[in-house]
C-alpha cells in the first residue's frame, strides 16, 4: 500500500508539472507532491533531504545562468543584440530563420540548453519585435527545439549528461567520437522539418534596417561575463570538474559588478529571476527519491538487462524511444535522474547509455513540458506576454523529435 501510494503521489504531482491544469504554476505541482510524500510519512524528511540534495549541482548552475540573464536583459544587452540580427538579415525572414538557429547551435553547445531557454529566448523575443514581426511564434520555437536537438554536442550542453554518466563522464574527446555525429543529424534534421513546418508564417515581411543603440557599460559587463561563463564552462568539462558552482560564482559576479558600476538596486535583478524554477526541481528530486524507494528503479534494472542478454541492437532501439516518450510523461529531469540510477546498477554497453542519453536530451522535443529547459522556455514566453498551446507544440514534435530521434540512433553504428 505504501508503494502504491508513492506512485500515485508520483503520477499526479509529474501530471500536474506537464498538464498545468488551472494555470497553477508546474513549480507549485512539484513541490506540493513532495510535502505530501513528507506529511503522510511515505518519506522520512532526512530522506527528503537527501533526494533534493542530490541537486546542488543543478540549482547552482541554474541559479548562475538565471542572474546572467536576468542581469543581461536589465542592462538592454538583448535589444542590442535584436538589432544587430535583424540588421544582418536584410528583410530576409529565412536569413532572420537560420541566423537565431545557428546562434542557438552555439548557446546550446557551450551554455547548455537550459541557457538557451533563458537567454536566447528573450533576444529571440527582441528581435521579432525589432524587426516589426506580426507572428514571432516561428522564431522562439527555435528556442525550444535546438535547446533539445544540440544538447548532446558536449557534456556541458546540458545538466542531464552529467546525470546519466555520473562520476564516470567520458574524456571531451572520446565524447565527441561518439556524439558529434548524431548531433550534427539531430541538429540539420531538426532545423529542415521546422523550417518547413513554419514556411508558410516565414512569408510575413520584415523590417530591413532599425536604428542600433548604445550599449551601456552594464550591457557590456554582462556579455563578457556571458563569454567568461562560456569559457569556463567548457575547461571544467575538460577537466571534470563540476559545473554548478563555477556557473554561480560567474553569474553572482557579474550581476554584482554590473550593479555595482551601475549604482542599480540589486533587487531589480533579484525579483527578475523565475526562482520558483529551483524549487520545481528540488520537488522533482524528492519525488524520485520517493519512487528509488519503491524499487521502481530496481525493476527496471533488471528488465534492462534482461533486454540486453537478448539483443543489444534491439534494446538500443526500444530504450531510446521508450526513455523519449517517458520524458514527455515526467519530464526529462527526472526520467534522467531514473535512467542514470538504471544505467550504472551495472554493466551496461556503452552503446545503450549513448541510445538512452540520446533519448533523454532529444526526446523531449515531443511536448512542451518535456525538458526543463522547455519549461524555462514556456516561463520566458509568458513574461513577454507570448503563449502556445500543448497541441501546437505537440503536433510539430510528433514529426521533429520522431524524425530526428530515428536517425540519431541510426548514426550510433557508424
Amino acid at each position: 500500500m505504501t508503494n502504491i501510494a508513492i506512485w500515485i503521489i508520483a503520477f499526479l504531482s509529474i501530471a500536474g508539472v506537464s498538464i498545468r491544469p488551472f494555470r497553477i504554476p508546474e513549480a507549485t505541482w512539484a513541490v506540493s507532491g513532495a510535502f505530501l510524500l513528507i506529511i503522510c510519512r511515505l518519506l522520512l524528511p532526512h530522506e527528503a533531504l537527501a533526494g533534493a540534495s542530490k541537486g546542488i549541482d543543478v540549482y547552482l548552475f541554474l541559479t548562475g545562468m538565471m542572474l546572467l540573464a536576468e542581469t543581461a536583459r536589465e542592462e538592454k544587452l538583448f535589444d542590442w543584440l535584436a538589432a544587430y540580427a535583424t540588421n544582418m538579415a536584410k528583410g530576409s525572414p529565412d536569413k532572420l530563420f537560420l541566423l537565431i538557429y545557428l546562434v542557438g547551435i552555439v548557446v546550446t553547445t557551450f551554455l547548455s540548453n537550459d541557457a538557451t531557454a533563458v537567454v536566447l529566448t528573450p533576444a529571440v523575443a527582441a528581435a521579432t519585435k525589432a524587426a516589426k514581426v506580426k507572428n514571432p511564434l516561428p522564431y522562439l520555437l527555435i528556442c525550444a527545439f535546438i535547446a533539445n536537438a544540440a544538447s548532446f554536442v558536449l557534456p556541458i550542453s546540458n545538466p542531464a549528461n552529467l546525470v546519466i554518466y555520473g562520476s564516470v563522464m567520458p574524456p571531451l574527446l572520446q565524447w565527441l567520437s561518439q556524439y558529434i555525429l548524431p548531433s550534427v543529424i539531430a541538429i540539420v534534421i531538426t532545423y529542415f522539418i521546422l523550417r518547413f513546418t513554419q514556411r508558410n508564417t516565414l512569408k510575413q515581411k520584415i523590417a530591413k534596417s532599425i536604428s542600433i543603440p548604445i550599449l551601456a557599460q552594464g550591457g557590456k559587463t554582462a556579455l563578457w561575463g556571458i563569454g567568461a561563463t562560456a569559457v569556463i564552462l567548457l575547461t571544467c568539462s575538460a577537466i571534470d570538474i563540476k559545473l554548478g558552482l563555477p556557473t554561480a560564482i560567474t553569474g553572482v559576479l557579474t550581476s554584482a559588478i554590473v550593479i555595482i558600476r551601475a549604482k542599480k538596486n540589486a533587487w531589480t535583478v533579484i525579483k527578475g529571476v523565475s526562482w520558483q524554477v529551483l524549487a520545481l526541481v528540488a520537488g522533482l528530486f524528492v519525488i524520485v527519491e520517493a519512487l528509488n524507494k519503491t524499487g521502481f528503479i530496481k525493476i527496471i534494472a533488471s528488465v534492462l538487462h534482461h533486454s540486453i542478454q537478448q539483443s543489444v541492437a534491439a534494446t538500443v532501439w526500444y530504450g531510446s524511444f521508450i526513455i523519449a516518450f517517458v520524458c514527455n510523461l515526467m519530464n526529462n529531469l527526472p526520467a534522467g535522474l531514473i535512467a542514470a540510477n538504471v544505467v550504472q546498477t551495472g554493466n551496461v554497453p556503452e552503446i545503450i547509455k549513448r541510445s538512452i542519453l540520446i533519448g533523454v536530451d532529444l526526446g523531449p522535443n515531443l511536448s512542451i513540458t518535456g525538458s526543463l529547459a522547455t519549461i524555462l522556455w514556456l516561463v520566458a514566453l509568458r513574461r513577454e506576454k507570448i503563449n502556445i498551446s500543448a497541441w501546437t507544440f505537440l503536433k510539430l514534435g510528433c514529426v521533429i523529435m520522431t524524425v530526428a530521434l530515428l536517425f540519431a540512433i541510426a548514426s550510433l553504428w557508424i
